[in-house]
């Protein structure tokens, strides 16, 4: 039993998990996610701006967006769809690209669930090969669900 809490220990250290729940029905923020005139409304930490963002929202579809810093500096990321559950889950490998190339690539799963008139997000971002990059993204994922809800609470 030592063995599989140390494994299970070890694991969430290697794994990010952020849970929302955002005052707004489930189908508009699964839509949020699913189409680039929405997400280049609210990606990006604060401050930050999308220049650009492409979408083949279906699975075996990729994904590339820029993310662009207060000071100019770009950030590019993309990925490939592996599974569209609308309005339940989305799951799809995420990469910074470095000098146009992929980097290190990890798995991202989002579902959705209703909550009333409300909807409960868990985001699920792994594997990260330290700690230390998992909290660099979790303060960047943070960031953006603050202007995933800003941004709802206008569509509503």
């Amino acid at each position: 039993m030592a063995a599989t809490a140390n494994a299970t220990r070890e694991m969430a250290q290697h794994e990010l998990v952020i849970t929302r729940t955002f005052d707004a029905p489930r189908a508009l923020v699964f839509r949020a996610w699913s189409a680039p005139e929405h997400m280049v409304r609210w990606l990006g930490p604060k401050n930050f701006s999308v220049p650009s963002c492409t979408m083949d929202f279906r699975p075996g579809g990729a994904y590339r967006a820029c993310i662009c810093s207060p000071d100019g500096n770009e950030y590019w990321m993309r990925g490939i769809y592996r599974e569209i559950v609308e309005p339940e889950r989305l799951m799809f490998t995420f990469s910074w690209e470095e000098e146009g190339e992929r980097g290190r690539e990890n798995l991202v799963t989002v579902t959705f669930a209703d909550q009333g008139n409300k909807t409960r997000m868990t985001f699920r971002q792994a594997f990260f090969e330290t700690v230390e990059t998992r909290d660099s993204h979790n303060e960047g994922w943070s960031e953006c669900f603050d202007r995933l809800a800003q941004f709802l609470a206008g569509e509503r």
